[in-house]
């Protein structure tokens, strides 16, 4: 099963990045950048989908993940 998260990255006013996956509610994270940004949320992502494929909670067999990023103003 392919999965696909979507990820909107937007400048907050303090010059941080903030990245968060829409389809997983409160996975976000900061960044200096919106290349660290994207990495931090990416791997918070894996871990919240490893615990729910650990508690038999999400999808089933193998998974293929894919992110996909759009910047926001």
């Amino acid at each position: 099963m392919k999965v696909v998260y979507r990820v909107e990255i937007e400048r907050e006013e303090d010059g941080r990045f903030l990245a968060e996956v829409v389809e997983l509610s409160g996975v976000m994270a900061y960044g200096r950048s919106a290349e660290e940004a994207l990495a931090f949320v990416q791997a918070l992502a894996l871990r919240v989908l490893a615990d729910q494929l650990e508690h038999e909670e999400g999808p089933r067999g193998p998974v293929s993940v894919q992110f996909e990023t759009s910047a926001s103003a």
